[in-house]
């Protein structure tokens, strides 16, 4: 029963980890809009979604720790030690990737364009970090 707990809140937290990623990309080209109010209704919704994601991070990484301990998978096999450097290199990406660019739209003297397209380019990369972690989880393929 607590491996089924623990699963079910491992899956829930990829979802709430991935998600909101999704919803963002119709965002950032309504960044473009020139109301500031507008335009800070949208980067308050990323502020938002890169906050949940932080934490649903933290009860995904905590649940994968106990699945793994309770599950008998070596912490040696190939597709935790993927997915555990993929998720170490996620760490640093999002602390460098979305934070200081939507704080560039704060500052009038930046290039705005240049900052959607940033963030454009972030949100992307970031799908594509994790979609690769799911691989990895999912697929459980043996590389040594």
């Amino acid at each position: 029963m607590l491996h089924k707990i623990l699963l079910y809140l491992h899956i829930s937290s990829v979802i709430l980890s991935i998600g909101p990623f999704f919803i963002l990309l119709p965002m950032v080209k309504k960044l473009r809009h020139p109301k500031s109010d507008v335009q800070s209704a949208y980067l308050d919704a990323f502020r938002f979604a890169v906050r949940l994601t932080k934490h649903a991070g933290h009860v995904l990484v905590v649940t994968g720790i106990l699945l793994v301990m309770i599950s008998g998978w070596s912490w040696k096999t190939s597709w935790i030690v993927m997915t555990i450097l993929i998720m170490v290199s996620s760490l640093f990406f999002i602390a460098r990737a979305f934070s200081p660019t939507i704080r560039k739209f704060a500052d009038p003297k930046q290039d705005h364009e240049k900052a959607i397209r940033k963030l454009n380019q972030a949100v992307w990369a970031y799908i594509a970090l994790l979609m690769l972690m799911l691989w990895f989880m999912v697929a459980k393929p043996v590389l040594w």
